[in-house]
């Protein structure tokens, strides 16, 4: 526990720094505690076809999400149930998803975005949120993923060594169309009005 709490502290004060040199933007009106950090990206996986009709391809503009983890860790540090700790991150993402909805509608490249992506290997479960976990066909990658992963799994889980070789990165994409049904009061349609300009 305290040398999680060490390792968190110290991350704490690195991530402003960390987050400053990236293309990150956070979401929603508490940006210090906002649970999504996004910037777009290009799309350079296999054809995706998702359960709602809509196809991801190669070359197509998403919104990358990546979780505040150092945000997240802090607030789980305490809760020693897995499954507890399961479900606090499925209501914090729940949660934020709205926020995410409001923040595409408003985004200026509203009409190029096709939907949102994310890595993670906590992938589990994920259905109901209205993401589909999508396999990463480039083994390399998914190495390379899987290895980056494995420093904010161990510190997120109370036994990581037991269960860390089940562990496996997987994309989480999320349609437009599905984010705008379920958590921004509409369908794609919705969203394709004139955005809102900002930085």
């Amino acid at each position: 526990m305290r040398l999680k709490s060490f390792a968190l502290s110290v991350w704490n004060m690195v991530d402003p720094i960390y987050y400053a040199c990236t293309r990150l933007r956070c979401v929603g009106q508490d940006r210090k505690n906002s649970t999504f950090r996004v910037r777009l990206t290009s799309f350079k996986g296999r054809n995706v076809h998702l359960s709602d009709g809509s196809v991801i391809e190669k070359g197509d503009t998403l919104l990358k999400i990546h979780l505040h983890n150092v945000i997240l860790l802090k607030d789980m540090l305490s809760i020693k149930n897995e499954i507890k700790k399961g479900k606090f991150l499925y209501r914090a993402i729940e949660q934020s998803l709205p926020d995410l909805a409001v923040y595409l509608q408003h985004h200026p490249k509203i009409n190029d975005i096709k939907g949102i992506i994310g890595i993670t290997m906590l992938n589990k479960g994920v259905g109901g949120l209205g993401f589909e976990a999508i396999p990463i066909p480039n083994s390399l990658y998914k190495w390379v993923k899987y290895v980056t992963m494995i420093p904010i799994y161990f510190l997120s889980a109370n036994q990581p060594l037991k269960h860390v070789k089940k562990q496996s990165p997987a994309y989480l994409i999320m349609s437009k169309n599905v984010l705008m049904q379920k958590y921004g009061g509409g369908g794609a349609d919705t969203a394709l009005r004139e955005p809102i300009r900002h930085a």
